[in-house]
């Protein structure tokens, strides 16, 4: 009998193979970010495949009766056009079985014995190859604002990682298929095609950098200083590449001290910004400013009132939408309308002028 936790709103994860005791150690390991479902055996996973496609598949070498690499080959050939991301476990990544299981596409090895955290990224590994390779079939503009984009976030994860200043030049040239989609209303497939993507950090800055975008254009900013809040919107979070893990998506409310290591992504994004050079000031202001608040009450200095300029009051509106509608790990996406009526009763805090403004701008765009 299938086992299963019960977490609706996280993408689906099927685990099959190994003992009972390696099976309960994926479930420990994949609580807190999937829904799951474990299969003691082999044909009750086929039969679920057959009726129900999970985001992906955990898959043990050991597997009666052919073993693992045996079941990958059978889910292949059940929906070729279809490539499932899988993880394979294995107790040592030299073995023919390893290396007959591993020859297929999109099929991430994790060895054991594991750490949480590398099992973790080989699934959301294989989830996001799965996801990128559905850009291919994208109009040829969002397709770019999307593959372009996210090389320019992985490599500045790598870049922060290293010390090194981001080269706003690259950050501006992989926006610029965005801003184009934007100005084109174009736009639809890319917030449809990064919100399956499992890197949350990412989704949420393309969202951000999206929506600023299109409101920037609605309210007629042109050239330069909408690509600013293009980048803005892509780069107001790079801090959080600083922030563990375990916090940034902690399923359950944070501890005082660890809203405290959330709130210096603002500061941390500032600090790796202000080392860039030839950055427009509003890409700064984006990124030190969409968590502050008319009354005072934002972070992380409590300005207030006519302080904030109109970019920082747009970036607040912008995060906070985005946020509240963005599907994460432990909450199910706030849809649109819910998330509008949420920020019209924070009438001392948000610019209701521009939230009006806003709230047209999705109707008119229809981008729910």
């Amino acid at each position: 009998m299938p086992q299963s936790n019960e977490k609706q709103q996280k993408s689906l994860v099927y685990v099959v193979g190994g003992s009972p005791v390696q099976r309960g150690e994926i479930a420990a390991n994949l609580k807190s970010f999937y829904m799951f479902k474990i299969f003691d055996e082999r044909s009750p996973i086929l039969e679920a495949l057959s009726t129900t496609t999970p985001t992906a598949i955990v898959v043990d070498e050991v597997l009666p009766p052919k073993g693992g690499a045996s079941f990958i080959a059978e889910v292949r050939k059940m929906n070729p056009k279809t490539v499932l991301p899988i993880v394979f476990t294995a107790n040592s990544a030299n073995s023919e079985i390893v290396a007959e299981a591993t020859s297929y596409d999109n099929v991430f090895l994790v060895e054991r014995p594991f750490k949480r955290s590398t099992f973790v990224t080989a699934l959301s590994s294989s989830v996001n190859a799965h996801t990128e390779a559905n850009w291919e079939d994208i109009e040829p503009t969002q397709r770019a604002a999307l593959k372009n984009t996210l090389s320019s976030f992985n490599s500045i994860a790598d870049l922060i990682q290293d010390g090194e200043p981001i080269p706003y030049d690259d950050v501006r040239d992989s926006c610029t298929p965005l801003v184009e989609a934007v100005q084109n209303n174009n736009f639809k497939n890319i917030l449809s095609g990064v919100s399956e993507h499992d890197n949350y950090t990412y989704v949420h800055s393309m969202r951000v950098a999206t929506f600023l975008s299109l409101f920037g254009n609605v309210l007629g900013i042109k050239g330069d200083d909408l690509m600013t809040l293009s980048t803005g919107g892509l780069l107001h979070d790079v801090g959080k590449m600083h922030i563990p893990h375990e916090v940034l998506n902690k399923p359950g409310k944070l501890t005082e001290e660890e809203f405290v290591i959330m709130k210096s992504h603002v500061n941390c994004s500032v600090d790796f910004l202000n080392e860039t050079s030839d950055l427009p000031k509003g890409v700064t202001i984006v990124a030190g400013q969409h968590h502050e608040k008319l009354d005072g009450s934002g972070y992380p200095h409590g300005i207030e009132g006519g302080k904030l300029n109109e970019l920082a009051r747009m970036a607040s509106i912008i995060d906070i939408f985005s946020a509240i509608t963005d599907r994460r790990v432990y909450k199910d996406p706030v849809p649109p309308e819910q998330a509008l009526k949420i920020m019209l009763n924070m009438k001392g805090q948000l610019d209701q002028t521009l939230l009006s403004v806003f709230r047209e701008m999705l109707l008119d765009a229809a981008t729910y």
